[in-house]
């Protein structure tokens, strides 16, 4: 691990867990950024470099931390210099754009890792697991929640480049959703108040009912709240047998509530202290990398939460539920 050499854009607050796993692993770090590299560098152990162009030519892989308008450039850029990509959630800010990456890579011969770091949460992992042993039958019907203190810097606000409340928070749990009960056959989707004007108001709440093929039903409700409000995450899974449930502010000891620093920069989901799931998610890429095997989120399940969140807003403008047409890598009957 020595050898590998890593190029982080971006300084914001998402930036520090990651640059954090790749000290852990041993990584030699590069950062640029707008602002905060320095602090990054100074930090992490961090070379500063003055731009993105030169960070690619000085490393191996380039882990993209940055608004969310910006993913599909900077890891089209990274890709086309043969480098393997990691890159935040969502993968672009659009269906279109996240499946020209995802070709891009694999014309390239690159890897490419959607980081959707709550797959590397142990409560999320064991609840995946009892479906999957059969612990509660039959799944019906998933619950899920996340709610905390709207972000501090402006571009999430701005629906249409990439920001807002379902593109960027509920995008967690409507992988998660994926992850659990498969493909989405339609998209039904309110929130209030509306966004106007390409703004999205604080507060706000929006709820995402995704009907899924094999008939589960799962209900993604999220909520930007004012400053200081805690942040917290809830699922409940259930089914002909049984649920399985999981609610951050009822299990103390994993201490998953925390209020957001109204001056920060970006806001972190929780995560449970025994290992960071940051560490966890970029070490199995890393592993990914070295034997050539699949990491537990593809390219397609980072298209395919960006196009469920797509068609959320989509219904949220027709006032109708949005059919789902094939996703990727299917073929047509």
């Amino acid at each position: 691990m020595s050898a590998l050499k890593v190029g982080l854009i971006g300084a914001g607050g998402i930036s520090q867990v990651h640059a954090d796993a790749w000290r852990a692993l041993g990584a030699t770090g590069f950062v640029t950024s707008l602002a905060g590299a320095e602090e990054i560098a100074k930090e992490y152990g961090f070379e500063v470099v003055g731009d993105v162009d030169a960070l690619i030519e000085l490393v191996d892989v380039v882990d993209i931390v940055t608004p969310s308008s910006t993913h599909a450039d900077f890891a089209l850029r990274a890709i086309a210099r043969g480098r393997d990509v990691i890159c935040e959630k969502p993968l672009a800010s659009t269906a279109a754009a996240a499946e020209r990456v995802a070709a891009g890579a694999a014309e390239a011969g690159v890897r490419l890792f959607p980081a959707h770091v709550v797959r590397y949460m142990g409560e999320y992992q064991r609840i995946k697991a009892g479906i999957e042993a059969g612990r509660i039958g039959t799944v019906a019907v998933q619950r899920f929640s996340r709610a905390g203190s709207a972000p501090a810097s402006p571009w999430f606000f701005t629906e249409s480049t990439g920001g807002g409340l379902i593109r960027d928070l509920m995008i967690h749990d409507i992988d998660q959703a994926l992850w659990f009960a498969g493909p989405v056959a339609s998209v039904y989707a309110v929130q209030n108040p509306p966004t106007v004007d390409d703004r999205v108001p604080v507060p706000v709440t929006a709820h995402v009912v995704l009907t899924h093929r094999n008939g589960v039903i799962s209900h993604v409700h999220g909520t930007w709240a004012a400053e200081g409000m805690p942040f917290r995450t809830s699922i409940e899974v259930a089914g002909t047998a049984g649920r399985l449930r999981y609610d951050s502010a009822e299990d103390h000891s994993l201490r998953l509530d925390a209020v957001a620093d109204p001056a920060a920069e970006d806001y972190l989901p929780p995560m449970s202290p025994q290992e960071s799931p940051y560490y966890a998610e970029i070490a199995d890429f890393v592993r990914a990398i070295r034997d050539g095997g699949d990491a537990l989120v593809t390219p397609e399940d980072g298209i395919t939460a960006v196009a469920v969140a797509e068609a959320a807003y989509a219904s949220i403008a027709a006032g109708t539920p949005i059919v789902l047409e094939l996703e990727p890598g299917e073929a047509a009957a």
